[in-house]
């Protein structure tokens, strides 16, 4: 490790560091608008300039500049000050004055390090160059004069999301940054490049003139619009959540979001239940909550009650309602609300064991019945970053566009049992192996041949568990933590036949074998479940209530409530606890905090934050075979797959134009 000296003080860095990282492991803080930790070094901006003895007597870019044993490193001489003005005053020539009217004002590297680095005056007096807009789709709104050419944009695209859609055109002056043709952006994260833009040349689009970051509340959030769990501050301003953006967690997330999770607030407001309904004379009707009750009460269900969980609910909630049905004498309890059936005996055999920083390491992967770039897409940033450093990747399934080099291995599941030659050798020669079966393998039933295939394969070895499971409901982890699994899934609830269902946001789910049954409805949208529904009871959003969450890999994480709910809708637990006193049971509990101390003694896991210990993996079944093939993937459209997102008039378009094609409307249609 070289010793190097920052400003008079000697440090020791790692191996392989770079003057910048030196300098900030010493205290320091280096300006930069080009380098970013998790891109390639590209030494564009040369803001980052230090004085570097031995070396020339000139400033040089500390970014791209290795730390060697016995440098003295100058961040504070007139040398670098100068230069760095100089500098500064170069990319603020053909920067325009916009300021006032630019959305990245507030939270602007170029405002904050032209006041701390800048001269405070410029010498140029001639026009400056202006550049044509470009297109970059719904998501993300150009303003390409104000590009300062760091070209992070271009190697997050390239590097990180696999997509070569955004790239240079022209020379010096004349340099533009632009998408393909003018086209759309069109992969999951495109819209990171906006966090990752230090100017205001690329804004959010549907964000563009809301508001300021001072005015906005700020609020620790989990993103519920997949598995992975996503760590996101959700920012509000009064009553209303203005947007979403990431929070950085390198176990889960690390500093991304995928476009789904970030703009589907928009749907928050939009199509909302903020009364009580009733059927009556076949419509849903305006009523009251005692109304409501008296109608559940009327049915007397006794124990013939049962409560299905939808895909974006909270422990809270499903532990609330689990404590109603035993209070009634029932267990009639299921999340897998669109009819999966697989052994829950271990929750290891369903959990994404690798963990996801894990999965970067592997060597050898096969995927069976996942669309991970749908499903997961932060999953596959991981698994592109695992083939960089040379992992092999198989895929068993219909074909989709991996970003990635991968080789399909059909569809049939019989592929299980005959394991190809060469996939057996890779996976022979590999020291972490890994398997991920995603929501269609588990659909068709094909968990107990993946474990015996895994076995086969060796995927775990010493401290390295290799065998994943990759869900794509935020609340299915937790809903097996819960018990929320019937042996039969939902046919063994269809069988016990219930005279009262209670959806708990669950839209997904066909409501025709219960057509005898007073289905209950308690969410949060005018969605599938509400207009199949006998009574909509109004509740809480994620966003509009604490809640604990466990995303597909165990980890137990919490979500705080950013605003209220609208009209008269409440929180979940509060209308489950007044339905156990319309039914005349107790529930044991009066208050959130006796709830979730209710269910931290049922389920001990829920209550600490971090990965939940599951156990080992079960012992693979040899004679256990999969039959079938995987025709297609449960995800049909990636914007429009919960009823948040369906409400988002933002994801409407993205699923219209990205997906299906639709031309833009011109204003005069």
């Amino acid at each position: 490790m070289p010793k190097v000296t920052v400003d008079g003080q000697e440090i020791e860095v790692p191996d392989g560091a770079t003057v910048l990282q030196a300098c900030e492991q010493a205290g320091k803080e280096i300006p930069r608008f080009c380098y970013h930790e998790r891109l390639s070094i590209a030494g564009n901006c040369r803001m980052c300039l230090v004085e570097v003895k031995p070396g020339p007597p000139k400033p040089q870019a500390s970014c791209a500049l290795p730390a060697s044993e016995g440098q003295e490193i100058r961040t504070d001489s007139q040398m670098v000050k100068t230069a760095r003005e100089g500098v500064m005053e170069f990319l603020l020539i053909n920067h325009p004055l916009d300021c006032p009217i630019c959305d990245q004002g507030g939270e602007c590297d170029l405002q904050d390090q032209a006041v701390a680095y800048g001269r405070g005056g410029s010498r140029y007096d001639m026009n400056k160059r202006a550049v044509t807009e470009k297109y970059m789709g719904p998501l993300i709104k150009t303003v390409m004069t104000r590009c300062i050419h760091c070209t992070r944009c271009v190697r997050f695209s390239e590097e990180i999301a696999g997509v070569d859609e955004i790239g240079a055109l022209y020379r010096g002056e004349d340099m533009q940054i632009t998408t393909y043709l003018e086209q759309a952006a069109e992969h999951e994260l495109s819209a990171n490049v906006i966090d990752l833009c230090p100017v205001g040349a690329l804004t959010s689009r549907p964000y563009a003139f809301e508001a300021r970051p001072w005015e906005l509340k700020k609020t620790l959030s989990i993103d519920v619009s997949d598995a992975v769990g996503a760590n996101i501050t959700l920012h509000s301003k009064g009553r209303e959540v203005m947007r979403a953006v990431p929070r950085i967690n390198d176990d889960v997330n690390e500093e991304w979001l995928s476009d789904k999770g970030r703009y589907m607030v928009d749907g928050l407001t939009k199509r909302r239940l903020d009364k009580v309904f009733l059927r009556k004379k076949g419509g849903l009707k305006p009523s009251t909550w005692e109304e409501a009750f008296k109608e559940i009460a009327k049915a007397k269900p006794g124990k013939a009650i049962a409560a299905i969980a939808g895909d974006m609910v909270d422990c809270e909630t499903m532990f609330a309602a689990k404590a109603l049905l035993k209070a009634c004498g029932s267990s009639l309890l299921e999340g897998r609300q669109t009819g999966m059936d697989y052994d829950v005996s271990n929750l290891a055999a369903v959990n994404f064991n690798s963990t996801f920083a894990g999965i970067e390491a592997a060597d050898a992967i096969l995927i069976v019945g996942s669309h991970i770039r749908w499903e997961a897409p932060l999953v596959n940033v991981r698994i592109r970053k695992a083939v960089k450093r040379g992992a092999k990747v198989y895929i068993l399934g219909p074909g989709w566009e991996p970003t990635y080099p991968a080789t399909f291995l059909g569809e049939d599941l019989s592929v299980l049992s005959k394991l190809p030659k060469e996939l057996v050798d890779v996976f022979k020669g590999a020291e972490r192996p890994a398997v991920i079966l995603g929501g269609a393998g588990l659909a068709k039933g094909a968990l107990g041949a993946t474990l015996a295939a895994a076995d086969k394969l060796g995927v775990v070895k010493g401290d390295w568990n290799g065998f994943n499971a990759l869900h794509f409901s935020a609340a299915r982890m937790g809903g097996l933590m819960l018990g929320y699994a019937q042996k039969g899934g939902m046919a063994d609830i269809v069988k016990a036949k219930p005279k009262v269902v209670l959806s708990l946001g669950a839209d997904e789910m066909d409501f025709k074998p219960f057509a005898d049954a007073l289905k209950v409805y308690i969410g949060h949208h005018g969605d599938k479940g509400a207009h199949a529904a006998d009574i909509v009871l109004p509740a809480a959003s994620f966003a509009e209530k604490d809640g604990t969450y466990v995303n597909t890999e165990g980890r137990v994480q919490f979500a705080e409530k950013a605003v209220f709910a609208p009209g008269d809708a409440r929180e979940d637990w509060t209308i489950l606890r007044a339905m156990a006193d319309a039914l005349g049971v107790s529930v044991g509990f009066d208050s959130f905090a006796e709830l979730q101390a209710g269910m931290i003694a049922d389920v001990p896991a829920l209550g600490e934050e971090g990965l939940a210990d599951l156990g080992k993996l079960p012992k693979a079944d040899g004679k256990a075979k999969a039959e079938g093939a995987i025709s297609a993937y449960p995800i049909k459209d990636f914007y429009l797959t919960n009823p948040i997102a369906r409400a988002s008039a933002v994801m409407q378009q993205c699923s219209a134009e990205l997906l299906h094609g639709d031309e833009l409307a011109e204003a005069a249609e």
